[in-house]
């Protein structure tokens, strides 16, 4: 990572912590949003970003978490933190199964297999309404604790903006220490030529299985906070167009960067908001934008604009 990156994430930082005294309810409503969406726009790009694998099939991971919340929120009224380990362990698992049978093909036949996969998920919970309440989705249920003893009103949006603050902030930490370990480096060349890594020794479908496994672990933490911000979980978080939220915040962005799936998190609910309050037609224009700046930035807002950068100092 290099400085303009940490300055820009520090400056970031300082301004959200901040947000709840500058800002009314709406932007901390949208700042909300806009973390937790980026944790899961962060997890798909360990998966697409660094690894080359395009899935259409990780809002499943994200449902399951968020589901998994919901349900012991609902049920026994368990801390947050508790709830949330288990939607981490909930989405690794759910992860695991599918990625152990998509890992094995490659390109469109992988990222059909995922669609495939996210889309039996989706079917699953809306048809199985003993437990998930069909259609209606899980809802009525309260934060009671944090855990560890903290006591703080969680019902209060301003708390629960900086609950969420930190527990993304460090899971995008610890994003950023796998995307930079050895283990990341091998991911980075896998994502270049897979052929060469194979040749080296190293089980290139293992490392792949790994990477889709942890990715849907951050997802399914992404659900896990959520659900008790939108309080309900329902079977669209499932859905295929919810999948198709990761993608084109991490390519709006972008992939292969740290900070670029949060940029492109905000500027894709940003615009959406902005749009939705100008137009009924706002897919339409909001379909318009996003494809003129993918066109125009190949390597996403944050990739060019460090691209950009380099080349100056390189220049002088």
């Amino acid at each position: 990572m290099n400085r303009l990156t940490v300055l820009v994430g520090l400056v970031a930082l300082g301004l959200l912590v901040a947000l709840p005294w500058l800002a009314p309810f709406f932007y901390l409503f949208l700042a909300t949003q806009i973390l937790v969406l980026g944790l899961l726009a962060a997890s798909y790009n360990l998966i697409f970003g660094y690894t080359g694998m395009l899935s259409f099939g990780h809002a499943a991971f994200y449902a399951v978490g968020a589901y998994a919340t919901a349900m012991l929120l609902q049920s026994w009224q368990w801390p947050l933190l508790a709830c949330l380990v288990v939607s981490f362990v909930v989405g690794m698992a759910l992860a695991l199964v599918i990625g152990f049978f998509c890992v094995r093909l490659d390109e469109v036949y992988f990222a059909m297999l995922t669609l495939a996969f996210g889309m039996m998920v989706y079917g699953i919970i809306h048809q199985w309404r003993s437990v998930t309440n069909g259609s209606d989705g899980i809802s009525g249920f309260t934060v009671q604790s944090l855990g560890f003893g903290l006591d703080l009103n969680l019902a209060n949006p301003a708390v629960y903006y900086h609950v969420v603050l930190v527990i993304v902030v460090l899971a995008g930490f610890a994003l950023y220490r796998i995307g930079g370990s050895s283990f990341g480096l091998v991911l980075r060349a896998i994502r270049q030529n897979p052929e060469r890594v194979s040749f080296c020794g190293l089980d290139v479908r293992r490392y792949r299985l790994a990477a889709f496994t942890v990715a849907g672990g951050f997802a399914g933490l992404a659900g896990g906070l959520m659900a008790p911000f939108l309080r309900i979980a329902s079977p669209e978080m499932a859905h295929w167009t919810m999948s198709a939220e990761p993608v084109l915040m991490t390519i709006l962005g972008g992939g292969g960067t740290f900070l670029g799936p949060f940029l492109g998190a905000a500027l894709f609910v940003l615009l959406e908001n902005w749009i939705t309050s100008l137009t009924q037609a706002w897919m339409l224009f909001l379909g318009i934008i996003l494809a003129v700046m993918v066109m125009f930035f190949r390597k996403g807002v944050l990739g060019t604009l460090l691209d950009w950068v380099q080349l100056r100092a390189q220049k002088r």
